[in-house]
């Protein structure tokens, strides 16, 4: 049953996918769209194949930063979200310093970061860092203090120290919304890296991600690499996102089936 709904997803995007090329190339022949405007499907797909390389070693620099930026999330967000379920006062004081980094465009600290840290990979890490941290602080908070107060009060009778009620219940509990988190911040954290690279590519450091080499050629008009260099890094999120839900698959099971996310 899980293999034919995972083939009919697959036909589906498939199919959605087929529709919005046909829908592109006639927008490009009706409207006669210049290339520099509009590239038509087959210009990009060969611009595609001539920049291969550089498409190649954008994909691996902008994927390590993004992998690199989700894991520093991960860990400094649970850390995080445990002190914020420990204390309702902790949690009062400075979530609304965790809301800011959500509320505050990226683009707006980028050019500090940079200031402080260079032109370089470590900045373009810690821009996607930022901007997926949010989702992780948010939900695995929310799952650490919606424990069910039966089981609370069961872990007190049982006389279960802080640690033990932390290690044992809270934590378990929250497993399912860390993977939600994940999933949104998976995205993110492709995005962060993306618009790191747009400020880094600026500078003279030898950094060759995608969005270092998109900056590069706007510069040069070259619409229809942009255009590949855009597929390239959808198909680095979709990629993102497949192995947030490889992971809760294969090693979190235990904790999410029985939340659904076993059967999506």
């Amino acid at each position: 049953m899980r293999d034919a709904s995972f083939a009919q997803k697959f036909w589906s995007a498939l199919l959605a996918f087929a529709v919005f090329v046909a829908l592109w190339q006639a927008v490009v022949v009706i409207f006669k769209m210049h290339p520099i405007t509009l590239p038509s499907p087959a210009r990009v797909l060969r611009s595609m194949w001539d920049e291969r390389d550089a498409l190649i070693e954008g994909f691996l620099a902008t994927g390590a930063a993004s992998l690199l930026g989700l894991l520093a999330s991960v860990l400094v967000g649970v850390v995080i979200a445990i002190i914020f379920s420990q204390s309702k006062w902790l949690r009062s004081a400075f979530y609304p310093y965790v809301i800011f980094l959500q509320t505050v465009p990226i683009v707006a600290i980028a050019p500090l970061l940079i200031t402080w840290f260079g032109y370089g990979f470590k900045t373009v890490v810690l821009v996607a860092a930022i901007i997926s941290l949010f989702p992780i602080v948010s939900n695995v908070t929310a799952g650490l203090i919606s424990v069910d107060e039966n089981l609370k009060d069961l872990f007190r009778l049982s006389n279960a120290t802080r640690w033990q009620t932390l290690t044992k219940l809270r934590i378990p509990h929250a497993v399912s919304h860390l993977v939600l988190g994940l999933r949104i911040s998976a995205g993110l954290a492709v995005i962060g890296a993306i618009v790191g690279e747009f400020f880094v590519g600026n500078g003279s450091s030898g950094y060759a991600g995608l969005g270092t080499v998109m900056t590069g050629w706007q510069n040069l008009a070259k619409t229809d690499a942009i255009i590949a260099a855009i597929f390239v890094s959808t198909w680095l999120g979709l990629l993102m996102l497949g192995g947030v839900n490889l992971l809760s698959r294969m090693l979190l099971w235990r904790w999410t089936a029985s939340s659904g996310f076993e059967n999506e």
